[in-house]
Protein backbone atom coordinates (compact mmCIF):
# COMPACT_ATOMS: atom_id res chain seq x y z
CA UNK A 1 0.00 0.00 0.00
CA UNK A 2 1.36 3.25 -1.09
CA UNK A 3 1.17 6.53 1.25
CA UNK A 4 1.51 10.21 0.27
CA UNK A 5 3.43 12.29 2.91
CA UNK A 6 3.21 16.11 2.30
CA UNK A 7 5.19 19.12 2.68
CA UNK A 8 8.83 19.70 2.85
CA UNK A 9 9.13 18.71 6.34
CA UNK A 10 7.66 15.30 5.89
CA UNK A 11 9.03 14.35 2.86
CA UNK A 12 12.48 15.34 3.87
CA UNK A 13 11.82 13.34 7.08
CA UNK A 14 11.01 10.22 4.99
CA UNK A 15 14.20 10.89 2.73
CA UNK A 16 16.83 11.08 5.38
CA UNK A 17 15.19 8.91 7.73
CA UNK A 18 15.24 5.64 5.93
CA UNK A 19 12.42 3.87 7.47
CA UNK A 20 10.51 3.55 4.42
CA UNK A 21 10.35 3.34 0.81
CA UNK A 22 10.36 6.68 -0.92
CA UNK A 23 8.69 5.67 -4.39
CA UNK A 24 8.71 9.39 -5.61
CA UNK A 25 9.22 12.81 -5.45
CA UNK A 26 6.27 15.19 -6.82
CA UNK A 27 7.05 18.67 -7.05
CA UNK A 28 5.54 21.79 -8.05
CA UNK A 29 7.22 22.87 -11.42
CA UNK A 30 7.54 26.49 -10.13
CA UNK A 31 8.91 25.43 -6.60
CA UNK A 32 13.20 26.80 -6.10
CA UNK A 33 13.66 27.16 -2.58
CA UNK A 34 16.59 25.82 -0.98
CA UNK A 35 15.12 23.63 1.15
CA UNK A 36 13.23 22.12 -2.14
CA UNK A 37 16.59 22.18 -3.82
CA UNK A 38 18.07 19.75 -0.90
CA UNK A 39 15.75 17.61 -0.87
CA UNK A 40 15.93 17.29 -4.92
CA UNK A 41 19.34 16.47 -4.27
CA UNK A 42 19.00 13.99 -1.44
CA UNK A 43 16.74 12.17 -3.46
CA UNK A 44 19.13 11.96 -6.71
CA UNK A 45 21.51 10.90 -4.32
CA UNK A 46 19.75 7.85 -3.57
CA UNK A 47 17.62 7.36 -6.88
CA UNK A 48 14.88 8.19 -6.15
CA UNK A 49 12.39 9.81 -8.91
CA UNK A 50 11.69 13.02 -9.16
CA UNK A 51 8.42 14.10 -11.29
CA UNK A 52 7.94 17.64 -11.76
CA UNK A 53 4.14 18.76 -12.67
CA UNK A 54 1.56 21.87 -12.35
CA UNK A 55 0.14 23.23 -8.56
CA UNK A 56 -3.38 22.00 -9.94
CA UNK A 57 -1.95 18.68 -10.25
CA UNK A 58 -0.18 18.30 -6.94
CA UNK A 59 -3.20 20.18 -5.14
CA UNK A 60 -5.47 17.05 -6.67
CA UNK A 61 -3.27 13.99 -5.30
CA UNK A 62 -2.25 15.94 -1.56
CA UNK A 63 -5.27 15.16 1.12
CA UNK A 64 -4.60 18.94 2.57
CA UNK A 65 -3.94 22.21 1.39
CA UNK A 66 -0.61 23.07 3.33
CA UNK A 67 1.68 20.70 1.33
CA UNK A 68 3.68 23.62 -0.17
CA UNK A 69 4.11 22.09 -3.78
CA UNK A 70 5.63 18.91 -3.08
CA UNK A 71 4.36 15.34 -1.90
CA UNK A 72 6.76 11.61 -1.29
CA UNK A 73 4.97 8.50 -2.53
CA UNK A 74 6.31 6.12 -0.27
CA UNK A 75 5.64 2.39 1.34
CA UNK A 76 4.69 1.30 5.07
CA UNK A 77 7.33 2.26 6.98
CA UNK A 78 9.39 -0.38 8.95
CA UNK A 79 8.84 -1.15 12.76
CA UNK A 80 10.93 -2.18 15.52
CA UNK A 81 11.29 -5.25 18.16
CA UNK A 82 11.70 -4.33 22.02
CA UNK A 83 15.15 -7.33 21.33
CA UNK A 84 16.81 -4.42 19.34
CA UNK A 85 17.62 -2.50 22.56
CA UNK A 86 18.96 -6.13 24.25
CA UNK A 87 22.33 -4.29 25.00
CA UNK A 88 21.44 -0.91 25.92
CA UNK A 89 22.54 -0.18 29.50
CA UNK A 90 20.93 3.31 29.29
CA UNK A 91 17.35 3.22 27.10
CA UNK A 92 14.61 5.67 27.60
CA UNK A 93 11.41 3.99 25.82
CA UNK A 94 8.13 5.87 25.37
CA UNK A 95 3.93 3.92 25.69
CA UNK A 96 1.60 5.66 24.11
CA UNK A 97 -2.10 3.91 24.83
CA UNK A 98 -5.60 5.45 24.01
CA UNK A 99 -4.59 8.23 21.65
CA UNK A 100 -7.47 8.30 19.01
CA UNK A 101 -6.26 11.46 17.28
CA UNK A 102 -3.82 11.45 15.02
CA UNK A 103 -2.50 15.30 15.76
CA UNK A 104 -1.82 14.58 19.32
CA UNK A 105 -0.41 10.88 18.20
CA UNK A 106 2.12 13.15 16.09
CA UNK A 107 2.34 16.26 18.20
CA UNK A 108 3.55 13.57 21.43
CA UNK A 109 6.16 11.91 19.26
CA UNK A 110 7.51 14.91 18.53
CA UNK A 111 8.20 15.49 22.22
CA UNK A 112 9.62 12.56 22.71
CA UNK A 113 11.95 12.41 19.58
CA UNK A 114 12.89 15.97 20.78
CA UNK A 115 14.08 14.68 24.42
CA UNK A 116 16.01 12.28 23.06
CA UNK A 117 13.41 9.07 23.53
CA UNK A 118 14.95 6.04 21.86
CA UNK A 119 11.70 4.80 20.87
CA UNK A 120 7.86 4.44 21.55
CA UNK A 121 5.44 1.23 22.13
CA UNK A 122 2.64 1.47 20.33
CA UNK A 123 -0.51 -1.08 20.02
CA UNK A 124 -1.60 -2.09 17.04
CA UNK A 125 -3.81 0.17 15.33
CA UNK A 126 -4.25 1.17 11.88
CA UNK A 127 -2.41 4.68 10.95
CA UNK A 128 -1.23 4.12 7.78
CA UNK A 129 -4.65 6.20 6.44
CA UNK A 130 -3.15 9.45 8.78
CA UNK A 131 0.60 8.92 7.82
CA UNK A 132 0.19 12.19 6.23
CA UNK A 133 -1.05 13.89 9.25
CA UNK A 134 1.20 12.19 11.91
CA UNK A 135 4.43 12.63 9.49
CA UNK A 136 3.12 16.88 9.97
CA UNK A 137 2.12 17.19 13.39
CA UNK A 138 5.49 15.72 14.11
CA UNK A 139 7.44 17.63 12.41
CA UNK A 140 9.31 14.64 10.61
CA UNK A 141 9.49 13.19 13.91
CA UNK A 142 7.48 10.02 13.54
CA UNK A 143 9.59 9.13 10.34
CA UNK A 144 12.86 9.35 12.61
CA UNK A 145 12.01 7.91 15.84
CA UNK A 146 11.48 4.14 16.68
CA UNK A 147 8.36 2.07 16.77
CA UNK A 148 7.53 -0.76 18.01
CA UNK A 149 3.95 -2.40 17.89
CA UNK A 150 2.92 -4.64 20.76
CA UNK A 151 0.82 -7.23 19.27
CA UNK A 152 0.78 -8.84 22.95
CA UNK A 153 1.32 -5.72 25.67
CA UNK A 154 1.33 -8.13 28.75
CA UNK A 155 4.11 -10.29 26.68
CA UNK A 156 6.15 -7.53 25.35
CA UNK A 157 6.13 -5.87 28.74
CA UNK A 158 7.45 -9.02 30.40
CA UNK A 159 9.64 -9.77 28.44
CA UNK A 160 11.05 -5.74 29.24
CA UNK A 161 11.37 -7.08 32.93
CA UNK A 162 13.36 -9.31 31.74
CA UNK A 163 15.37 -7.06 30.11
CA UNK A 164 15.55 -4.96 33.30
CA UNK A 165 13.57 -2.51 31.72
CA UNK A 166 11.15 -0.47 34.82
CA UNK A 167 7.85 0.72 33.67
CA UNK A 168 6.53 4.46 35.07
CA UNK A 169 3.23 5.26 34.57
CA UNK A 170 1.66 8.66 34.33
CA UNK A 171 -0.60 8.11 36.75
CA UNK A 172 -1.96 9.85 39.75
CA UNK A 173 -2.71 7.57 42.48
CA UNK A 174 -2.21 6.34 46.25
CA UNK A 175 1.57 5.52 45.59
CA UNK A 176 2.33 8.02 42.68
CA UNK A 177 5.17 10.01 43.31
CA UNK A 178 5.98 13.86 42.16
CA UNK A 179 7.78 13.43 39.25
CA UNK A 180 10.52 16.12 40.62
CA UNK A 181 11.22 13.97 43.44
CA UNK A 182 11.90 10.89 41.43
CA UNK A 183 14.44 9.44 39.69
CA UNK A 184 14.45 7.47 36.58
CA UNK A 185 15.77 4.25 35.86
CA UNK A 186 18.40 4.35 33.82
CA UNK A 187 16.02 1.44 31.77
CA UNK A 188 12.83 3.30 31.53
CA UNK A 189 9.40 2.84 29.69
CA UNK A 190 7.48 5.78 30.01
CA UNK A 191 3.73 5.20 29.95
CA UNK A 192 1.01 7.75 29.02
CA UNK A 193 -2.65 7.01 28.42
CA UNK A 194 -5.19 9.09 26.49
CA UNK A 195 -7.34 11.00 28.59
CA UNK A 196 -10.48 9.03 28.18
CA UNK A 197 -9.13 5.44 27.49
CA UNK A 198 -5.81 6.29 29.94
CA UNK A 199 -3.56 2.93 30.16
CA UNK A 200 -4.79 -0.41 30.26
CA UNK A 201 -4.64 -3.06 32.77
CA UNK A 202 -1.64 -4.77 30.80
CA UNK A 203 0.03 -1.49 31.35
CA UNK A 204 -0.91 -0.78 34.79
CA UNK A 205 -0.19 -4.29 36.19
CA UNK A 206 3.52 -3.69 35.25
CA UNK A 207 4.05 -0.92 36.34
CA UNK A 208 7.24 -0.34 38.78
CA UNK A 209 6.00 3.16 39.44
CA UNK A 210 3.19 5.85 39.26
CA UNK A 211 4.52 9.46 38.76
CA UNK A 212 2.15 12.83 38.76
CA UNK A 213 2.93 16.58 37.46
CA UNK A 214 2.77 18.88 40.35
CA UNK A 215 0.28 21.67 39.26
CA UNK A 216 1.06 25.46 40.92
CA UNK A 217 -2.78 25.80 41.39
CA UNK A 218 -6.12 23.80 42.78
CA UNK A 219 -6.38 22.32 39.39
CA UNK A 220 -8.27 18.95 39.37
CA UNK A 221 -8.19 18.35 35.52
CA UNK A 222 -5.86 16.24 34.03
CA UNK A 223 -3.15 17.88 31.60
CA UNK A 224 -3.60 16.74 28.13
CA UNK A 225 -2.09 13.56 27.31
CA UNK A 226 0.59 15.59 24.90
CA UNK A 227 1.14 18.19 27.49
CA UNK A 228 2.25 15.52 29.99
CA UNK A 229 4.66 13.82 27.20
CA UNK A 230 6.48 17.33 27.05
CA UNK A 231 6.52 17.80 30.63
CA UNK A 232 7.51 13.94 31.66
CA UNK A 233 9.68 13.66 28.70
CA UNK A 234 12.05 16.70 28.86
CA UNK A 235 12.38 16.17 33.06
CA UNK A 236 14.02 12.60 32.04
CA UNK A 237 16.13 15.00 29.84
CA UNK A 238 17.31 16.99 32.50
CA UNK A 239 17.66 13.87 34.73
CA UNK A 240 19.69 12.11 31.98
CA UNK A 241 22.00 15.62 32.07
CA UNK A 242 22.35 16.44 35.34
CA UNK A 243 26.31 15.66 36.01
Amino acid sequence: MKHILEGNISVKAAILAQRRKVEQILVDEQKHDRDTRFIIAQAAKRGIPVRKMKRTHIDELACGKTHGGLLAECSERSYQSIDDYRDRHQLFLALIEGIEDPFHFGDMLRSFYAAGCDGVIIPPRNWTSAAAVIAKASAGASEYIDLIIADDMESLLAQCHHQHIQVVCALRNETAINVYDYRFPDKTILAIGGAMRGLSKAVTSACDQSVYIPYANDFRNAMSASGSAAILAFEHLRQRRKP
